[in-house]
């Protein structure tokens, strides 16, 4: 169920489904009121009585009007700077007289069922109109001509919301557009403590959480890509809220580049939240007849906690934002030579590497960097995508067809935005990349940032991309890139047009994901920005699934995907196996908490099986085949945050099947300790009237008993599913594999 109304009388809109109510009105002056957000309310042709204002001091309002309509004192729903209102605005324009009042006005709106496609951009979508209805509410600025179309579409059976606006300039003169947020959002109060993902590179998506106060709480990225520091994604929850119970608000912002998510409280407690592309470097000129449309953002509300508000994101990121022939698949178990060879390998140890992961059970070998061009090392060879003989004799096309031979699929890696100097494609087109004229540019990571704003430089990538696909035996993509943005100038526009180079970057980044999906339906690709430094939502609509940090080691893993999982789902989550010492951290960490931990993403390995003895490869045998054997649950199922790593030694997590017939618990502790007290974990999402076994043993446990009493752990973490027995130790883990009993 869900619907869309209008009330003619009080000019009232009300969004809503079965969990979910949103409401705005028109005001006396033609501008858009908010005056809800929250539990699905039932419907009335008035709600008036939520749109609060009162004459105060220093209040400014429209000559000749009453005192009390300041705008200053009224949540609205895209307001505008400059009048009446002293916070900060949804919008900025400057126009031709440098004036940067606007007056948007309601014209008009329109209820359709379905979602329209955003051009150009990542959005989510239905595949039956009926899985939702969109309204456009449509405002115009009398003095430039300027038309403004707000878009809100309701999902059914999401407590969901998504937003986004669009910009037409049908007046006569330029205007220059200097921010444009999706969504705007006035709270009536500030009782919240704000939720954010931050970090940098290694440690991603820490998290972290404070009260809002008066003033402004913000988040964002200037550095070209969503960034390892912050993630596009912010929830603010009521100070009572739990993982289980609560009240929550959730923002994530569909957009791999700059942005900015912010919360202003003012000085009578209302909260104003404002999410879209980072105004600092942003300018878009917007011609007489051109349009811009901003990213989308969507909006989750939830009653029932946390863990409710991220069921929310993942079903509908993993059902309506991940799209293409891998949407629903269970994702290919792989390994990926990068952490056991670097860029010391030859074809010879490759096809070794391979055979052996063949021999473990794992189906897809990925092929890191270091194949192509003159690059030995992170010092040349970006740009020139083309095989080096002297280590692959038969090029891509020949390796993929032995590995293929060996029955493994072949995956590649690729870093299609980045160049070094010393290579081919730099030395033929020195002025495709980001610089600043007169200024020496920038490296990072010894290479320089193409310029992907220019249809030209994406079409020569996408033309050496094309000739490997084609050619060979491609079935998967790791898509890198390894630094940020500096000297954010394009040769190719005019100094009016510099501060858009930022977004039309990644718009070049968008359209040649589009470009190579239409080209090779049947590709994975896997994003990744050194690691987890793009690890967004806009990301996950050309890429299923994001290689979620460089940091391997299991004990770091359990904060970074404990983080990642508040916003994105768990089939979205690249987690691998790797070699101990740790290749990041030095740590050594037990074969099966690496495991454990990397059951719960797309799971693989990064490591050279020929170092392990034999014991170890027949424990990674096991782990392959546990994975085979439960990863549609694993990847898919609904997933319950138990115990924070940020709160303790203990890290605990489950994923529930949809019948709830079968569950699997992942239980962590980081440091063992002596004669320990006894322990419990308060399960989730069983079936409280069904009997379940754990791990295969005898006794029977109905679901509500697991939930309310508790499974019992004080055996110490050892020698359980997929443990090792004997005295617990340090990082170690196991896995408990809940079976409905008929």
């Amino acid at each position: 169920m869900v619907d869309i109304v209008f009330h003619e009388q009080t000019k009232t809109f009300h969004l809503y489904n079965e969990h979910v109510s949103y409401l705005f009105c028109v005001l006396e002056n033609g501008q858009l009121g908010q005056l809800y957000c929250g539990r699905r309310l039932h419907d009335k042709p008035d709600f008036s009585y939520l749109c609060e204002r009162s004459a105060r001091a220093m209040g400014a309002y429209p000559a000749g009007q009453d005192p009390a309509f300041s705008l200053e004192q009224i949540r609205q729903e895209y307001p505008s700077g400059g009048g009446t209102d002293f916070r900060h605005p949804a919008f900025s324009i400057r126009q031709e007289n440098g004036s940067r009042i606007m007056d948007f006005r309601y014209e008009g709106f329109v209820i359709s069922e379905g979602k329209p496609a955003l051009e150009g951009l990542p959005a989510t979508y239905v595949e039956d109109p009926k899985e939702a209805k969109t309204l456009t509410v449509v405002l115009r600025d009398a003095v430039t001509g300027l038309c403004l179309e707000l878009f809100y579409t309701i999902f059914s059976g999401y407590a969901a919301i998504a937003r986004s606006a669009r910009f037409t300039n049908e007046g006569e003169a330029p205007v220059q557009i200097e921010s444009a947020m999706s969504l705007s959002l006035d709270l009536p109060d500030c009782d919240y403590e704000w939720l954010q993902l931050s970090g940098a590179w290694a440690r991603e998506r820490h998290l972290y959480t404070r009260p809002l106060t008066p003033g402004i709480t913000a988040i964002d990225s200037l550095r070209g890509n969503s960034s390892h520091n912050e993630n596009p994604f912010m929830a603010l929850k009521r100070p009572s809220t739990t993982e289980d119970a609560g009240e929550v608000l959730g923002f994530s912002f569909l957009y791999s580049g700059n942005f900015r998510i912010q919360a202003e409280v003012d000085t009578f407690s209302v909260t104003r939240v404002t999410v879209g592309i980072a105004p600092e470097g942003f300018s878009w000129r917007l011609a007489p007849h051109d349009h811009f449309q901003t990213p989308e953002a969507v909006l989750v509300y939830a009653s029932d906690g946390l863990n409710g508000m991220s069921q929310t994101f993942h079903r509908l990121f993993a059902r309506r934002l991940v799209r293409g022939e891998w949407r629903d698949r269970p994702r290919p178990i792989l390994l990926n030579n990068w952490e056991a060879t670097y860029f010391d390998f030859t074809e010879d140890k490759l096809l070794a590497i391979a055979k052996r992961a063949k021999d473990c059970g794992i189906e897809l070998f990925v092929l890191d960097d270091g194949w192509f061009g003159a690059r030995r090392s992170d010092h040349a060879g970006l740009g020139d995508w083309v095989p080096n003989r002297k280590i692959l004799p038969d090029g891509i096309a020949g390796l993929s067809e032995k590995i293929d031979q060996l029955g493994l699929l072949f995956g590649l890696w690729f870093e299609p935005e980045m160049v070094n100097p010393d290579s081919d494609f730099y030395r033929a087109h020195p002025d495709w990349i980001l610089q600043t004229p007169q200024r020496a540019p920038s490296l990072g990571r010894h290479q320089y940032v193409l310029d992907f704003s220019r249809p030209e430089v994406v079409d020569a990538v996408f033309v050496q991309m094309e000739q490997l696909l084609a050619t060979s035996k491609i079935s998967y993509i790791k898509w890198d890139m390894n630094r940020s943005i500096t000297e954010c100038y394009s040769a190719a526009y005019p100094p009016a047009q510099q501060g858009e180079i930022y977004h039309r970057y990644i718009l070049g980044v968008y359209a040649l994901y589009e470009r190579l999906h239409a080209a090779f339906p049947h590709v994975l690709f896997e994003s990744c920005a050194s690691g987890g430094g793009r690890f967004d939502a806009g990301m996950l609509y050309y890429a299923p699934q994001a290689w979620a940090s460089d940091d391997s080691d299991a004990v770091e893993r359990l904060k970074i995907q404990y983080g990642t999982s508040l916003c994105y789902p768990i089939s979205s989550i690249g987690s691998h196996v790797s070699a101990v010492p740790n290749h990041q951290v030095n740590r050594v960490t037990p074969l099966h908490t690496r495991a454990n931990v990397a059951h719960f993403g797309t799971f693989g390995y990064e490591l050279d099986l020929g170092r392990l003895s034999p014991a170890e490869i027949e424990a990674v045998k096991g782990q392959v085949a546990f994975q085979k054997r439960y990863r549609a649950l694993l990847q898919f199922g609904t997933f319950y945050r138990l115990k924070s790593p940020f709160a303790g030694n203990e890290t605990a997590w489950m994923v529930v099947s949809a019948d709830r017939s079968t569950a699997i618990v992942g239980d962590y502790r980081v440091l063992n300790g002596a004669n320990q007290p006894f322990s419990r974990l308060r399960l989730r999402g069983l079936d409280p009237d069904a009997c379940y076994t754990v791990s295969g043993g005898a006794q029977l446990h109905y679901g509500d008993e697991l939930m309310e009493a508790g499974l019992v752990t004080s055996s110490a973490l050892c020698g359980e599913m997929h443990g090792e027995a004997g005295m617990p130790r340090d990082f170690d883990s196991r896995l408990y594999v809940l079976q409905k009993k008929e």
